[in-house]
């Protein structure tokens, strides 16, 4: 009788062992496969056995195609842990800096500057042993040479020196040792707020702590730079003006020295000038011939300045906007005043026309200047208040 053939038969434990190993090795395997940083399916290579394999048993599709299915699938099973594209993360983008240098890294990014001189050798960290706290600048013409000179005597080494020339003539200075230090802009038959909007920027007065804007024909026996900043700050005044002698070129009783005191920030003027104690021209008020400014009140002022209107006529009833209480932050320091001496160097700048001498048709510019700014002024705050759905309040300019 013929053997029958003897199957061997697996034990169940042994079934159970390898059911148990594969699926530990799929879990393993796909643990290993979705911890591998992100990559795209269609740069990686299989050998063309596996490829031709793997598209004979699923004919009805690629093996790129299903290859690319099994990566999306791994890649979804991440979640929101999965790590961004790696153009992404090398693209700098920070809303923060400032406009146009976005796409800089923050600590690269020099926003402000300064007038500093540098040299032109050596090691840039030791070029500036001595850096000047505060900026003195002038508008100037070579026949008031002799008048700045003096006034710069009055200022010590914290102070920064800028001369705006008008007139184009900037070599003659070079007689004075401190004019070899200063700094020089020189642009003709131009006013000095025009200057100070082009050159003055507060990003680059930054390093200042306090910016003089001052004429040219200012007598400063009775002034002291030093002083002057020491009684600024123990007041905290942050735009002010050294007292006028009140016997010479004095148009406004605010800005009139007063022998009995340091500082004074209210007045009284003429009758129905004022409409409140604490407005101008009777607080909150100092003329444009000389005034000082900190760094924080002229971001302000700065931006107030209108690029077309250039003597700044009205400009000084409309300071008060950019401190606060005004009446308190904008004051004359009687204790260092000055003596102006009505020089009308840069009126004489000026064109003749239809017989009038040149200076008259500048100050007819500053006229016309003053009106067409304080339109501005209203019609801007008006359109503001009417935008937030404000009744503006009432205010009076003094013409």
């Amino acid at each position: 009788m013929a053997k029958l053939p003897v199957v061997a038969r697996r034990k169940p434990n042994q079934s159970m062992r390898l059911i148990v190993v594969t699926i530990v090795g799929v879990v393993f395997g796909f643990f290993i496969g979705i911890s591998f940083p992100t990559v795209s399916i269609t740069k990686l290579h299989f050998p063309s056995s596996i490829v031709s394999y793997i598209e004979d048993k699923n004919s009805g599709l690629s093996a790129q195609a299903i290859l690319n299915h099994a990566w999306t699938a791994a890649r979804n099973a991440r979640g929101n842990g999965s790590e961004p594209n790696t153009n992404d993360t090398l693209k700098i983008y920070v809303p923060t800096n400032p406009r146009g240098a976005e796409s800089l890294a923050p600590g690269i990014v020099v926003p402000e500057s300064d007038f500093h001189q540098h040299r032109l050798w050596g090691n840039p960290d030791e070029d500036l042993p001595f850096k000047p706290k505060y900026l003195v600048t002038f508008t100037v013409g070579i026949s008031q040479k002799e008048n700045i000179n003096r006034a710069v005597k009055k200022f010590s080494r914290d102070f920064a020196i800028l001369l705006f020339h008008y007139d184009g003539r900037v070599s003659e200075w070079d007689e004075f040792e401190w004019s070899k230090r200063a700094i020089h802009v020189s642009v003709r038959k131009q006013a000095k707020w025009w200057y100070a909007k082009r050159f003055l920027h507060p990003d680059i007065v930054a390093a200042y702590e306090y910016i003089f804007i001052w004429d040219e024909d200012l007598g400063v026996d009775h002034f002291n730079g030093d002083k002057y900043i020491k009684l600024v700050k123990k007041y905290q005044l942050e735009i002010s003006q050294p007292g006028l002698e009140p016997d010479k070129g004095l148009t406004w009783q605010m800005t009139k020295r007063r022998g009995d005191r340091q500082v004074h920030m209210v007045t009284e003027e003429r009758e129905g000038w004022c409409s409140d104690p604490h407005v101008p021209p009777c607080a909150g008020f100092v003329e444009i011939m000389a005034p000082v400014f900190s760094k924080d009140a002229w971001r302000c002022v700065w931006h107030m300045i209108q690029n077309d209107l250039i003597h700044g006529w009205g400009l000084d009833f409309a300071l008060r906007k950019c401190v606060e209480p005004a009446h308190e932050k904008i004051g004359v320091v009687d204790s260092q005043w000055v003596v102006h001496q009505v020089v009308p160097s840069l009126g004489n700048q000026g064109q003749s026309e239809n017989g009038r001498a040149p200076w008259e048709g500048v100050r007819e510019r500053c006229r016309k200047e003053w009106g067409i700014f304080q339109t501005r002024m209203a019609e801007a705050e008006k359109a503001y208040y009417e935008m937030m759905g404000v009744t503006p309040p009432n205010v009076t300019f003094v013409s």
